[in-house]
């Protein structure tokens, strides 16, 4: 698989499109997974911080675990955005790392894992 870009032809002029934006899109996704999981699993080792995150008493802190975390990945998306709004990036790298960031946040958020550390 060739990850340079191609250019692309309107009408003489030859432009290369950049992947920057829907690279931020992927990574930020990722770093809003692990957030997700990073906040599951230390709430539940520190007391402290579960209160801290119970910003709504019938959720619990699950409200505060979503909400820092949709916070955290807009952030992430934007910030990405703003760096690499005329880049080309290597998406191999982005997705590699996207998918590292998916399996963390999808480990850190099962209880069997957390009672290793409990």
């Amino acid at each position: 698989m060739n990850t340079s870009q191609k250019p692309v032809e309107f009408g003489k002029i030859v432009e290369t499109i950049p992947n920057g934006p829907g690279a931020a899109a992927i990574l930020a996704a990722g770093i809003g997974c692990a957030a997700i999981g990073v906040l599951a699993f230390a709430s539940e080792l520190s007391p402290g911080l579960r209160g801290l995150l119970n910003f709504y008493n019938p959720v619990g802190p699950l409200s505060g675990k979503t909400t820092v975390t949709i916070i955290v990945w807009l952030v992430a998306w934007y910030g990405l955005s703003r760096i690499w709004q005329r880049e080309t990036v290597n998406m191999r790298a982005v997705n590699v790392a996207a998918l590292v960031l998916l399996g963390i946040g999808f480990l850190l958020t099962f209880p069997p894992f957390w009672y290793l550390f409990v």
